[in-house]
């Protein structure tokens, strides 16, 4: 069984910046593309960024675009979310997640593993 435990999250003024991690509990993360999604109070859940298992490929929403990264250290296995220039409209609990396979998707059903999740607020 896969585990994936989020960090980083937390309060933060506009502008601001925060970065989440995600720590994948198996020996290498290597083969696996990874995602950020995160779900607002009465919304549904939405894709924000993804990467592939080399990290040569990512992919954003538009509504990040410029202002968040993701980066990964397979090393460590641990994936990272670089979030710069927050907005209110970015309070949400992140959940990272590990597709088993090198396709890169924003579809949250072709992922097979999540987190709990983090919460970041971000206030105006």
């Amino acid at each position: 069984q896969i585990q994936l435990v989020e960090s980083g999250g937390g309060l933060v003024q506009a502008g601001g910046s925060l970065r989440l991690a995600c720590e994948a509990s198996l020996r290498t993360i290597g083969a696996a593309t990874m995602g950020w999604f995160r779900q607002a109070p009465g919304k549904e859940r939405e894709f924000v960024a993804a990467i592939t298992w080399s990290g040569s490929s990512t992919k954003y929403a538009d509504s990040v675009k410029g202002r968040f990264t993701i980066a990964r250290d397979n090393a460590k296995n641990t994936l990272y979310l670089q979030m710069n220039d927050l907005k209110p409209g970015d309070t949400a609990v992140y959940s990272c997640a590990l597709r088993i396979g090198a396709l890169l998707s924003s579809n949250a059903r072709t992922y097979d593993y999540w987190g709990q999740g983090t919460q970041v607020t971000v206030s105006s």
